[in-house]
């Protein structure tokens, strides 16, 4: 089971081999591949009822809904204050697209249907944006939507009500036949088609659009929903991918001498068992860093702490066991059974403290956002996997070597 599990493991570690788990790149945070980060703060002069951390929850999970449809790996949007001001900040590692992804978070996206009134001026109707179902971007094929040059090929956005907008649609169309109806977002009429029937389905488009990215833009917008306040953009730094690459690089060297150094301190200190220890922390790097991939674990420079952190974990249960191991073989056991023993007097101080990690990075992850959630994760599976390499794979190793001794020597 071990060697199935370690090979496993290692065909999904290694970035070129076989695929038999599914490969899967671990994604990196903007600490180690570069991208921007931007902080915008709330106009809380405009809550309409809302509390200050309700208009903040919804900026958070409407800015969510928008980056998704940019493709973002694993961003960080989490609520702060500036100046005593309520704001969110947002992580978008790998982003090069800044002016795209600024356009997307700080649009408020209100839409509002508007007739004529007796006037000749657009006022508004009771169908908005809350009333919409999907929005879609899309190619007109009809050629009503066509324009010279590009008849019957315009980029438009389609969009379906839900059952209470298609009946607001619906009266709308029917008392403004052969008039205009005017669509407008965020206070910028984008259209004012002629009405030329009763629309009974709910359906309407969007006509007047440029390019298909801007129509893709708008539809994601829409689906998102409106900000429940306005935003306004106070800060913008950007990660260079160099200086991630720098901290990969710089990271690495520390947690590999870090290794180099344990593995060291093992084999002089216990010279026989302190190899299968070390034997057990290389098949436990394997397994956790696969798991990483699996999940995947979004890493950064905490993560890679927390990944170190749990690593001493694992060797601390193989200190338990080897110690307890030197007490039953001076009391004159057999190999076999000193090395059981060992192990069971053992599990009662390797589970606690164990425990006891997990707690604090359970604390960690639901108490906190960001890099330290980061390490949180890292931490946990780590300390799982340590477990299991302590208790089983050290375990396994010297039973087979106890069977074939009569008596251990550490």
């Amino acid at each position: 089971m071990i060697v199935i599990i370690t090979g496993l493991a290692a065909v999904t570690v290694y970035p070129n081999g076989p695929s038999v788990l599914g490969r899967k790149s671990m994604p990196l945070g903007l600490d180690l591949q570069g991208g921007v980060q931007l902080t915008y703060v709330l106009n809380t002069d405009q809550l309409n009822g809302r509390s200050v951390a309700q208009a903040q929850q919804g900026v958070i999970d409407v800015i969510d809904r928008r980056i998704n449809s940019l493709g973002v790996t694993e961003p960080v949007i989490q609520a702060t204050q500036i100046s005593k001001r309520p704001a969110v900040n947002i992580e978008l590692p790998g982003v090069s697209d800044v002016e795209t992804a600024k356009d997307l978070i700080g649009q408020t996206a209100q839409l509002i249907f508007k007739e004529q009134d007796t006037s000749g001026n657009f006022t508004a109707t009771k169908l908005t944006g809350q009333y919409l179902e999907k929005a879609s971007a899309t190619f007109d094929q009809s050629g009503s939507a066509g324009n010279a040059g590009f008849a019957g090929n315009e980029p438009v956005v389609e969009l379906k009500f839900n059952s209470e907008g298609a009946d607001l649609f619906r009266d709308i169309t029917t008392r403004n036949l052969q008039k205009p109806v005017a669509i407008e977002l965020d206070g910028a009429i984008l259209t004012a088609p002629t009405v030329q029937s009763t629309i009974e389905d709910g359906s309407a488009i969007i006509t007047g659009i440029g390019a298909i990215r801007e129509a893709r833009d708008l539809a994601t917008l829409l689906n998102a929903g409106a900000l429940p306040v306005p935003i306004e953009l106070v800060s913008e730094n950007k990660i260079g991918a160099t200086l991630g690459q720098d901290s990969i690089k710089t990271s690495l060297v520390a947690g590999l001498l870090g290794i180099l150094l344990v593995a060291i301190f093992m084999l002089i200190y216990y010279r026989r068992a302190g190899l299968f220890a070390v034997l057990a922390l290389t098949i436990y790097g394997i397994i956790t860093l696969a798991i990483y991939k699996l999940i995947p674990v979004t890493m950064t420079l905490a993560g890679i702490a927390g990944f170190l952190f749990s690593l001493g974990a694992a060797v601390d249960a193989n200190i338990l066991v080897f110690e307890r191991l030197k007490e039953e073989l001076a009391k004159g056991k057999a190999a076999s059974s000193a090395i059981e023993d060992s192990f069971k007097r053992s599990w009662s101080s390797i589970w606690p403290s164990n425990m006891a990690s997990l707690i604090t990075a359970a604390i960690l992850y639901y108490g906190t956002t960001g890099l330290v959630k980061g390490f949180a994760v890292t931490l946990a599976i780590g300390i799982l996997v340590s477990m299991f390499t302590a208790i089983t794979v050290t375990r396994t190793f010297l039973r087979l070597w106890g069977k074939s001794i009569q008596k251990v020597a550490l």
